[in-house]
Formats: C-alpha cells, structure tokens, sequence
C-alpha cells in the first residue's frame, strides 16, 4: 500500500482493479485530467505498470491490494479508507470465458458468475459510503450483456455474467432511487486486451479517453443509465 498523500487537491477516483488492460488505461487518463486516484491491485502481483504510474505522477495516485471475490479484503478495505471521500467509485474488475454455456462446467459458471456479477455488487454495497452525495458509481460492464442486441449468440457465458451484473445493478439503482448520484454500467467496445483478444476493433486509446469522458459528462445526472465508450445508449 503506498502511503496517503498530504497535498492531493482536485477530485478523486477509487478505481476497482487497475493493474492492466482498461483500468490501468483509465488510472493514467483521469491522472492526465488531473484527478487523484486510488487504485488496486491484488495481493502477489508484484511491481505493477501502475507503480511505473505513481511514480511518473507522485502524489497522485495510491495504491492498494484487493481481490474483489474475497469479501474480508473488500471490508478491509473500506476500513483503511474510513473518512475518505471520493467523487467516483468505478469497479473495472472481470474475466471472460468463450465457451458456449453447453460446454462450461460447474465450477466455470461459478467462478464467471461471482468475478462478473456478485462480486462487483458486493463491492459497490460495501464501499458506497465513501462516495459523496453527489457522486458517481460505475460499473464496467459490456455490450454483451445486451440481451435485446443478442442476435448472434456465442459467449454465452461472459454475455449472461454481465446481462446478469446488469439485472443487479439496476436493483441496486431501484433500491436508491432517491439518491441524488449518478450511477452507470460502461460497455467499453471490443478492445484488444487480454480479455478482448488480438482481433478486437478496437485499441485501448480509441475505447478509454472517450470511455472517460462519458463518465465525466455522467457526472452531476442521477440516476442509472447503461452507456458505451461514445456516450450512446445500450438497450437492456
């Protein structure tokens, strides 16, 4: 854990996995739009391209240690950051399967289900008192979880994790419905990650500056909305 800077002014981010792919991608570009964050990484991971960031940006990005799927970490967590305020929390964290759900074994369809659903939900209920009344909470989701733009099938499970992060997320909203922040689920577009593939449309620097911005422009609006990279409304 490094240690909380004396000096931050501006806003700040908590941004929920962060070591590689798209949310290493969006803790560089809210560091460049001059916000502090917070990001975390799991326990074992070593020396991280986030630690090349915080040194590049001393003083402005923390981080810390967190495996979302182990809920004693979540609470740890939100223990060690009592009293902190935050003007987002985004929870990038997921994984993906290809297979078809004919062919995904019980332990897959667990270990999909809690990474892409349950376990982003428990981090949202568990850390949403650090964020302020006027705040933003997202969730990075996909345009897979789509299901009226599922036309093609295929993926079966990773579509049917985020459909289902989706379903809770919108619970969620419905339960705080009164609540003045902004809440949204980010479909990023096809990226060529390692979740994404090689043969992804799109590179990281076409999908997270503007993935980013849509957040930002989110900021201020309550209510759930489930938008992409572009700012374009994703049908449930």
């Amino acid at each position: 854990m490094t240690p909380t800077p004396s000096n931050q002014t501006g806003p700040t981010i908590l941004l929920i996995a962060t070591s590689r792919g798209l949310g290493l991608a969006m803790a560089e570009e809210f560091l460049k739009k001059s916000w502090n964050v917070v990001g975390t990484v799991r326990a074992g991971s070593g020396r991280t391209k986030l630690h090349d960031l915080a040194d590049h940006f001393q003083g402005r990005l923390e981080i810390e240690t967190l495996d979302i799927c182990e809920q004693y970490q979540v609470e740890a967590l939100r223990q060690r950051l009592s009293g902190r305020v935050f003007d987002m929390l985004f929870v990038n964290a997921g994984i993906g399967i290809h297979d078809n759900i004919v062919d995904v074994t019980t332990d897959e369809f667990i270990r999909i289900m809690l990474t892409n659903a349950l376990c982003p939900m428990r981090v949202v209920e568990s850390l949403q008192g650090l964020v302020s009344e006027n705040g933003l909470i997202g969730v990075m989701s996909s345009g897979q979880g789509s299901i009226a733009n599922n036309v093609n099938g295929m993926h079966e499970l990773y579509r049917g994790s985020k459909s289902a992060l989706n379903q809770f997320m919108r619970s969620y909203a419905a339960r705080n419905s009164g609540s003045p922040r902004a809440m949204v689920l980010m479909a990023p577009g096809w990226v060529r990650t390692e979740l994404g593939g090689p043969d992804a449309r799109l590179s990281i620097e076409e999908s997270v500056p503007n993935l980013v911005n849509v957040l930002l422009k989110k900021q201020g609006n309550p209510g759930l909305e489930y938008l992409d990279y572009l700012g374009r409304t994703v049908p449930w």
